[in-house]
């Protein structure tokens, strides 16, 4: 019996540290997720405090929502116009760079609007409206959606017909559309070395300086939203943000690919990074 009555006591006290376990809410980009960055990193922020972090991977726009109404604390997202709004509106605070990499023009391997020798990255999207080729975008109001209106305003192109289809979801659906349809996509350079299906997809331009892709941190502001968990939220912030953080960043590889470059430590390399690669 007494035996009975310290297992009955042991298996409480379990329950209750299980109960106890910290977790915080990130709402992030897809590209971060998708990539596995959060799998490779996270783990070793959860053993060094004991935090458990929730990541809601989803585009930028969606993510800035979650946060406004309250539902994360902290935020993961590229798109820096929407991250100094979302600030100067009051619903976040301590916005950090945390580091960077690059989107790329993917298309059909025979490059049908001849976009590889493109002086920039607007020029080649001229082109690709020119020929009246296949382009699929996001269309989702994530930052690659974001980014890329950018460089058609840059093109002074407002895209519009049978030949712009703008589908309403994800990296990897646009991706998966692309090379079923040969259409030509603008992806971030993580998601696309992740990609599984490329078929008679390639890389086709890249490197240009108005093709970097910073991602900055937010945390939601307590001041605003009292219920988040404002101090373990600030923890993971100070954690990425650090030298260990920021190794940890710097250290994740896909196929031997560094797909992001930290900002927040030590100085880094400069320009486009990950370097201009061969997949």
């Amino acid at each position: 019996m007494r035996h009975l009555r310290w297992i009955l006591v042991a298996w409480l006290c379990a329950s209750a540290a299980v109960g106890q376990e910290k977790t915080i809410t990130l709402a992030s980009t897809t590209s971060t997720q998708n990539s596995g960055l959060y799998a490779a990193i996270l783990p070793a922020f959860q053993a060094a405090t004991g935090i458990h972090v929730n990541v809601v991977a989803v585009g930028t726009g969606q993510a800035l929502r979650i946060a406004q109404n309250g539902d994360a604390d902290v935020l993961i997202v590229h798109h820096r116009p929407s991250e100094d709004a979302f600030v100067a509106a009051g619903y976040g605070i301590d916005r950090r760079d945390l580091m960077y990499n690059d989107f790329v023009i993917i298309g059909p391997s025979d490059d049908p609007a001849s976009i590889r020798n493109a002086p920039n990255a607007a020029a080649a999207l001229a082109r690709i409206a020119a020929e009246r080729w296949l382009f699929i975008s996001r269309g989702d109001d994530s930052g690659t959606h974001k980014r890329e209106r950018e460089l058609w305003t840059l093109a002074a192109l407002q895209p519009s017909g049978a030949w712009y289809r703008e589908i309403g979801a994800g990296m990897g659906a646009a991706l998966n559309m692309a090379a079923v349809t040969d259409a030509y996509t603008l992806a971030d350079r993580g998601t696309w070395l992740s990609f599984g299906n490329k078929r008679g997809l390639a890389r086709l331009f890249s490197g240009d300086p108005t093709l970097r892709n910073p991602y900055g941190m937010i945390r939601v502001n307590p001041a605003r939203h009292p219920h988040v968990a404002a101090d373990d939220a600030k923890a993971l912030a100070d954690w990425l943000t650090s030298d260990t953080g920021q190794r940890a960043i710097a250290a994740f590889r896909v196929n031997e690919h560094q797909l992001f470059c930290p900002v927040a430590a030590a100085p880094r390399a400069t320009g486009i990074c990950p370097p201009d690669q061969v997949e």
